[in-house]
């Protein structure tokens, strides 16, 4: 399971959409996100699959690659779903003893469900197609406004992406851990609640020393190499902004608009 979780890698490409301004992506995967939240309407959901299809084929990752993020969340949807199904009145449609399920309770466990899955989809490719470097770059840009009332637009955003790079590093140790406690003995499997928490210390206890030397490895290669923060400091590359970068992001905002109307108009 471990091994499914893509959060943080980054696949390397000549795409349209990896050469696409990585300011331009976040705001338009913000804007994407934002509008998940104004369909009501099933219907809806079906030219943002046909768009998140064409933008996944225009990057060039493999839609396994993509769906991989979803397998840790099964659960977490599954139980979405079970939970928005059997405690949502309305038209009943089917009753067995104690459970009831609504027309109005399968619409929302549905549209819930979906809407977490084109989430998900929408985030994996933005981490997928923008290094972490890029992506250090857009979010302090996108911030350098906030500069004004005193936020350290660099330290945050390069806080998230050092965050974010590390996550995939701290799997494959924990992946690593793990097998070594299982070769001597350890079980993380069986028992109940209480038990495997207890068995999980052998597993915590390195992962969070190894944590803390990583840590302590990179402040001590970031002081090798004088960094002092975002005062002064410039760019190799600097991320200029394409006429066509900007008809992408028009034609996004588009879509995202026409949906945001849609979902109004047919409440």
């Amino acid at each position: 399971m471990l091994k499914d979780i893509n959060l943080g890698q980054y696949y390397p490409g000549e795409s349209k959409i990896h050469r696409y301004d990585p300011r331009l992506k976040i705001l338009s995967v913000m804007f994407f996100i934002v509008q998940l939240f104004f369909v009501k309407n099933l219907y809806l959901f079906i030219p943002q699959i046909i768009f998140l299809t064409i933008v996944t084929i225009a990057s060039g990752l493999k839609f396994k690659t993509v769906f991989k993020g979803l397998r840790p969340l099964r659960w977490i949807i599954l139980i979405t779903f079970v939970i928005n199904l059997l405690f949502v009145g309305g038209t009943v449609l089917f009753s067995f003893l104690f459970i009831t399920v609504t027309k109005e309770s399968l619409v929302l466990a549905t549209t819930t469900s979906t809407r977490i899955v084109l989430l998900v989809w929408g985030s994996s490719i933005l981490t997928l197609t923008t290094s972490p470097i890029q992506l250090t770059d857009g979010i302090e840009s996108l911030l350098k406004p906030m500069k004004v009332v005193g936020l350290p637009a660099h330290e945050i955003s390069m806080m998230m992406t050092i965050a974010l790079r590390f996550i995939p590093t701290l799997i494959e140790e924990t992946d690593k851990i793990m097998k070594a406690q299982k070769a001597r003995g350890a079980d993380f499997e069986s028992g109940n609640v209480i038990n495997r928490a207890k068995n999980l210390v052998p597993l915590l206890v390195p992962l969070f020393i190894s944590s803390f030397r990583r840590a302590d490895d990179l402040a001590t290669a970031m002081e090798s190499r004088c960094y002092n923060g975002g005062q002064g400091r410039t760019k190799l590359n600097k991320a200029v902004i394409k006429s066509s970068d900007i008809l992408l992001f028009i034609i996004s905002l588009i879509f995202y608009s026409a949906i945001i109307a849609a979902s109004i108009l047919m409440r």
